[in-house]
């Protein structure tokens, strides 16, 4: 009797029936963005109710913005004029938002200096949600695709935040689907575009040598290049001097615990909150990041099919970087959409159903259980998804093989 019950419950999750996965997205769907618009209106001359600013991550994009349009392009790396820059916009002062982003990053965030702060900060919000949307709409062919976006934590915590985990998911989806549509030249414009957030690329030459999409590969490196030369262009060498001055300090932020471990989703954060040394989470950190990366090397040999390599390396890419937010969790919707699809296709495997659910609600859970508790569950979680995805991918190989047997037994026959 009891292994029956952890067999419906837990292995197959049979609780979770589709109609009833549908009719929780659209309950999420519908609280979490009423969720926001209350805390929006319940906020006063831009300072929501946790004290913070309307969008904090944002005010560091929007200073640094103005400081480059004004001509000072070195300034955003320069704490000091960041933080008084940030303080002259608030009228108070809002505590200092770092902005720790390349060149690259910064010519995608000029524009937002022409308009106030609030009109920039719906215009980034909305124009890379939209950009999110659409790509999760190709990768999932799925027409109400958008219930489920604003069902997802992630996008709630990402748009509060005013960060940039719409389009750096949509750099990489995109990417992904075009290389796959065999547009190497145009997937290439798209995830070279990843050098504006690059510790979410480790892992990407690897993949694309490891397929052996030497085009795209090829196409990526011509692209960051290409978006690297025109923030030279733009600013000249001043802010790639201020950028690399400034990576000490992002090294200290991590080492030394100037942003709370507990805030980030990684496995080097994981340990630091459980109280490991620094040479313990970097260990923690170079396994899993290692394991992630030997495995898609694996499911290339394999030949795995393209979407289920897709899906593996959205995944390895948050995996493999110890500077994961909870916002980067928007890139767990595409490994997510993928085992959905399939799911609904083949049938679930077992674990799948449970741990999609658990994986889909972390954005919500994940910062609060280590801060709270200290349990940093998200390393854990996102792990068991990767080698849930890992193992669907080797399943497709199988019977793609069975597959192709049978056709050959006909066509010998």
């Amino acid at each position: 009797m009891g292994r029956g019950i952890f067999r419906n419950i837990v292995i197959e999750a049979q609780w979770l029936s589709d109609s009833r996965a549908r009719g929780y997205a659209r309950l999420l769907a519908i609280l979490l963005p009423l969720a926001a618009l209350l805390w929006t209106l319940a906020s006063h001359s831009g300072k929501s109710p946790n004290g913070e600013p309307l969008g904090p991550d944002f005010l560091s994009f929007w200073t640094a913005s103005q400081l480059a349009l004004a001509g000072n392009p070195a300034a955003p790396y320069d704490p000091s004029a960041h933080h008084a820059a940030q303080i002259a916009v608030m009228g108070w002062d809002p505590g200092y938002f770092a902005f720790f982003y390349p060149p690259p990053y910064l010519l995608a965030c000029l524009p937002l200096a022409l308009l106030p702060y609030a009109a920039a900060l719906a215009v980034w919000v909305g124009l890379t949600g939209l950009a999110y949307l659409k790509m999760l709409r190709a990768w999932t062919d799925d027409p109400h695709i958008w219930i489920a976006m604003l069902a997802f934590p992630a996008v709630l915590i990402n748009a509060g935040h005013g960060q940039n985990g719409f389009l750096t998911a949509a750099l990489a989806g995109g990417g992904l689907i075009l290389m796959d549509r065999k547009r190497p030249w145009l997937a290439g414009l798209l995830l070279g575009a990843l050098v504006i957030k690059p510790h979410l690329a480790i892992l990407l030459p690897l993949a694309l040598a490891a397929r052996g999409e030497w085009r795209a590969f090829l196409a990526t490196g011509l692209g960051a290049v290409l978006w690297a030369a025109l923030s030279f262009l733009a600013f000249g060498p001043e802010a790639w001097h201020g950028f690399l001055a400034d990576s000490a300090l992002a090294r200290q932020t991590l080492e030394q615990g100037l942003v709370d471990p507990a805030k980030m989703q990684s496995a080097f954060a994981a340990v630091r909150v459980a109280g490991g040394s620094l040479t313990q989470a970097y260990a923690a950190q170079a396994a899993i990041g290692i394991a992630a990366a030997l495995t898609l090397v694996a499911l290339a040999r394999l030949r795995a099919p393209a979407m289920a390599q897709n899906a593996a390396f959205a995944l390895a890419a948050i995996l493999a970087t110890p500077f994961v937010f909870d916002y980067d969790l928007t890139w767990i919707a595409l490994p997510l959409g993928w085992l959905l699809v399939e799911g609904r296709r083949t049938g679930f495997l077992p674990y799948e159903k449970l741990v999609m659910a658990a994986a889909f609600l972390l954005p919500l859970v994940g910062r609060s259980l280590a801060i709270g508790l200290h349990i940093p569950i998200a390393p854990f979680l996102l792990a068991a998804l990767f080698i849930l995805v890992a193992r669907r991918a080797v399943h497709g190989c199988r019977v793609g093989r069975h597959s192709d047997d049978g056709v050959a037994k006909m066509v010998i026959s």
